[in-house]
């Protein structure tokens, strides 16, 4: 990417496995990057890196001074319809800061029904979880019309890839809704984001907003019995729609509710988003 050949000056809030595939990127490109962390012990792989490190409280937020590019992956918090968390940081800002590369979730779309979509689609999001991610794409809309910022927003399904196979949920035996009945899901490995992200803050369109996946969406039923069969463990029970009700937590019920393809052109045209993991297949021939 001949763009990052002098990258700009980058600050990561919430720099977890994604924030440190991006800071590996950037300081391989000869970037210079300062983490925003909560766990003091969490700093050891960002400063092997070569990464500056804040250690610092993103709910008693406090002035991150001047930067060209920030990445925002840390999460809202974990109830409420808005993300109090984004947008107490927002308003203690004094300094100037360029353009944010947010990671938002495309549960901001509700259910399609399986159709095929792309970022024009409505937001309707049905879960408290996704209300909160549409409320950070609000908020930094808003904040960006005030200060001139560029702000890029990644939609983005379930991350995929090594430290993240669903391995536990598969060994404790929970079923899958049979085949005819799942609905479709999206995915993207981990690797191809953290690409995203970077693509996101050198070619980005400010006000865009950009699916990120691999674009060979299947059903979940699928991802869950190829990656059983992948890591030699028993192949999930697949159960109807009222069973799987009965006996699936709450959380994982919602993600029953949605059904969806992600288009990715944009990503493809505007920032040059190639998935080097273009399909489950793929993810899983890379290793473990």
């Amino acid at each position: 990417m001949n763009e990052l050949l002098s990258p700009p000056r980058a600050l990561i809030a919430g720099c977890g496995d994604i924030g440190l595939r991006v800071a590996r990127r950037l300081r391989e490109a000869g970037g210079e990057v300062t983490a925003i962390l909560r766990d003091p012990q969490k700093r050891g792989a960002l400063e092997g890196l070569g990464a500056q490190v804040r250690i610092e409280d993103l709910d008693r937020p406090q002035d991150a001074g001047d930067w060209p590019w920030l990445f925002w992956f840390a999460p809202p918090p974990g109830d409420g319809e808005t993300d109090t968390r984004l947008r107490g940081w927002l308003s203690a800002q004094r300094g100037s800061i360029g353009r944010v590369v947010y990671v938002s979730t495309s549960g901001v779309y509700g259910d399609c029904d399986g159709r095929w979509i792309d970022e024009r689609e409505p937001l309707k999001p049905q879960s408290a979880r996704a209300r909160r991610r549409a409320d950070a794409e609000a908020a930094l809309a808003q904040w960006a019309a005030t200060t001139g910022a560029a702000t890029v927003v990644l939609r983005v399904p379930g991350i995929y890839g090594p430290g993240r196979w669903p391995l536990q949920r598969l060994r404790s035996g929970m079923p899958v809704l049979r085949a005819e009945e799942s609905p479709y899901s999206n995915r993207v490995h981990a690797e191809d984001l953290a690409s995203a992200a970077v693509l996101a803050a050198v070619r980005g369109v400010g006000g865009h907003a950009y699916n990120i996946a691999d674009g060979s969406p299947t059903t979940m039923a699928d991802y869950f019995t190829r990656c059983a069969r992948h890591f030699g463990l028993p192949e999930p029970e697949a159960v109807c729609l009222e069973e799987a009700r009965r006996r699936f937590t709450p959380a994982m019920w919602s993600f029953m509710e949605e059904s969806k393809r992600l288009r990715i052109d944009r990503a493809r045209e505007e920032l040059g988003f190639v998935p080097r993991y273009a399909d489950l297949a793929a993810g899983l021939a890379a290793g473990d």
